[in-house]
């Protein structure tokens, strides 16, 4: 039985929620939510700033699956120019693009008030967060576009952040509300080609980027306290859910947290 492929590229792959979702994909592969008498599988083009990391990623998914196609693409994706090179290898290698998870992204300087925040701390997290989505997003749906067969699925990752904010984050608050207006645009302007935008807002997901929150976490009400972490699987296992829906249906928006963490009722 010959194997259905499908070509995914997740960004911020080398490590925490990125890392995760590229593993969950190219380590089984299956497709539930569709019938076919073929079993699709995942090839996946990993992007990130790091090599190394990403090549870390890359060992861990062929590890759990030795045949698994998974290409390393070094990416800057404030950079208009390192993101065309992304998509053109991918196309290269492949022809298409089913899939992109948008993930790549920063929280910027913890712990400095909104009045002190330096304006290059404004730009980095802008840059990074939103317009490096809007760069992949355009890149990808280009693509969909003009693929045959059309089409295609781009995965945003908010934050509850797009929901409500937690003290001194304006900058990265600010690109998280803003990627709602981008998944929301992208979704209207990609129904006449049949691209699919969804975005899942993740909260307290355990990475290296969220480990502070173990030890204690400023809160609305000025305490420091800790909060209750889940695990980054199952933030995986939700993107994936969301990958393989077929193309005429479509998770908008999907909220994942833990189940205790102070976001219901949150300040």
């Amino acid at each position: 039985m010959n194997a259905v492929v499908r070509i995914a590229v997740v960004t911020g792959a080398g490590s925490g929620i990125g890392r995760s979702v590229a593993l969950e994909l190219a380590r089984t592969g299956q497709n539930a939510a569709v019938s076919s008498s073929a079993t699709p599988t995942w090839a996946v083009a990993l992007a990130g700033r790091r090599s190394e990391t990403l090549e870390e990623t890359a060992a861990l998914i062929r590890a759990a699956r030795p045949d698994a196609d998974v290409l390393c693409v070094p990416t800057d994706v404030t950079d208009p120019e390192a993101v065309t090179a992304l998509f053109s290898a991918v196309r290269e290698r492949h022809g298409r693009l089913d899939l992109l998870f948008n993930n790549a992204g920063t929280f910027g300087p913890g712990g400095v008030r909104f009045e002190d925040l330096p304006y290059s701390a404004w730009r980095k997290v802008v840059d990074t967060n939103l317009t490096g989505a809007f760069l992949c997003a355009q890149a990808a749906f280009r693509q969909m576009k003009e693929q045959t067969p059309q089409g295609g699925r781009i995965i945003n990752n908010g934050s509850i952040s797009a929901h409500a904010p937690r003290p001194n984050s304006a900058p990265y608050t600010a690109t998280k509300h803003a990627l709602t207006g981008l998944t929301k645009s992208l979704s209207l302007d990609g129904r006449p080609y049949s691209i699919a935008c969804g975005q899942i807002d993740i909260g307290n997901a355990a990475t290296d980027m969220t480990s502070a929150m173990r030890s204690g976490v400023l809160q609305a009400n000025g305490e420091l306290a800790p909060e209750p972490m889940m695990d980054v699987g199952d933030v995986a296992r939700t993107v994936r859910h969301m990958a393989e829906l077929p193309l005429a249906a479509n998770v908008q928006f999907a909220t994942v947290l833990a189940t205790n963490m102070p976001f219901i009722g949150r300040g």
